[in-house]
């Protein structure tokens, strides 16, 4: 098998996962509880937050509060900050935001979508026109999950906090975690990680809080995670989520460089009479998008997944709907979203899995066009 969908999910990676199962056998612990074991467990946990939180933002001016996920993180945010007047966001925005936003219109919280450009980045000029002296929150995607643009979330951070100081500012910064150099800015009020996209387990996640403000519990219960996230914590996902980002950011440089170079070989060796290139050649190299118009995606997907390469069409999160509402904001019509293929890397992809890869790709789309003929 050969894994290129790794925009929905990474493989967990076996040296991390061995790391933490202690917290899972003899250190299984509840981090609440009062007695000396509990509390080792808590104090570790903490250790965690800290090492994970300074690998992008300065402990003494951000803290982490640890969710089960990227989306819940991003709820967080979203219904933590977008209380009153309006909410500016972008239509190249993952679900768990786009979703979130349809459930703040049905609230009664005016709802601004800015544009993309033809690769999925945020329309900044148009951004900024929507933001204004009742603007709550700003949410705009670090990197976008179906395209790979990586919007500079540091200057629209600056220039929406120039219109109005009020405002805060959050990003998804799923897709940009661990794989893009990045540090948090001080415009940057709240930036939401997942550890499932680096080599983490499934059931971790975090948002990145800057200290001087306000947020907002969204579950509540116990008062854990300093009454910001009640419920026990995952601490075997935390544990985890901790070792692989240590591992993921010793390595970020070289495998960044090492990724690009798959990402370039597909461009050159995908066949250019059947496949366009959606993805900017500046986008993250871990997500390549391309198409092959006037195929079925979902047709090809499946064609690959029988002769063992496993790809995706877009966001898993959306994957019951034929057309990316993501591909046609950027202008693409409906022949050209339907043949969408994404194709996405880890630091655990090797060349020959690449090459293999494109081979098996380009020979199942050519009996697809034929068969279509």
């Amino acid at each position: 098998m050969i894994y290129l969908d790794n925009a929905a999910t990474t493989r967990p990676d076996e040296g991390s996962v061995r790391e933490a199962m202690r917290y899972i056998g003899e250190d299984f612990f509840n981090p609440s509880a009062m007695y000396k074991e509990g509390f080792a467990v808590h104090k570790r946990m903490d250790e965690a937050r800290k090492n994970i939180l300074t690998n992008i933002a300065d402990p003494s001016k951000f803290d982490l509060v640890f969710t089960s996920c990227g989306s819940e993180a991003d709820n967080q945010a979203v219904f933590s900050c977008a209380r009153r007047g309006n909410f500016v966001t972008t239509e190249g925005e993952h679900a768990a935001i786009y979703q979130a936003a349809a459930e703040l219109a049905r609230r009664g919280v005016e709802v601004r979508f800015a544009k993309l450009d033809r690769y999925g980045g945020a329309d900044e000029e148009d951004l900024l026109r929507l933001v204004d002296e009742k603007t709550s929150l700003v949410s705009v995607i670090h990197v976008n999950n179906e395209t790979g643009a990586v919007n500079d979330i540091a200057s629209v951070a600056k220039r929406v906090k120039a219109k109005n100081p009020r405002t805060f500012f959050h990003s998804d910064g799923v897709q940009a975690f661990g794989k893009i150099p990045f540090r948090m800015t001080g415009e940057i009020d709240f930036y939401s990680v997942s550890a499932h996209k680096i080599g983490g387990v499934r059931g971790a996640g975090a948002l990145v809080r800057n200290k001087a403000k306000n947020l907002f519990p969204f579950v509540f219960g116990g008062g854990q995670e300093s009454g910001y996230r009640s419920g026990t914590e995952n601490t075997f996902a935390i544990m985890q989520f901790e070792a692989a980002a240590r591992k993921k950011f010793r390595t970020l440089t070289e495998d960044l460089d090492r990724v690009k170079s798959f990402n370039g070989l597909f461009r050159r060796e995908l066949d250019g009479k059947i496949f366009a290139i959606l993805s900017a050649e500046n986008a993250s190299p871990y997500i390549l998008s391309v198409s092959a118009r006037g195929l079925r995606g979902e047709v090809l997907l499946h064609m690959l997944n029988d002769r063992g390469v496993l790809v995706g069409t877009g966001s898993a999160c959306s994957s019951k709907n034929r057309y990316s509402r993501v591909i046609l904001a950027c202008g693409a019509d409906e022949r050209t979203a339907d043949g969408v293929l994404r194709i996405s890397f880890s630091a655990a992809t090797t060349e020959e899995e690449c090459r293999e890869a494109v081979s098996i790709i380009n020979a199942c789309a050519g009996e697809l066009a034929e068969r279509t003929r």
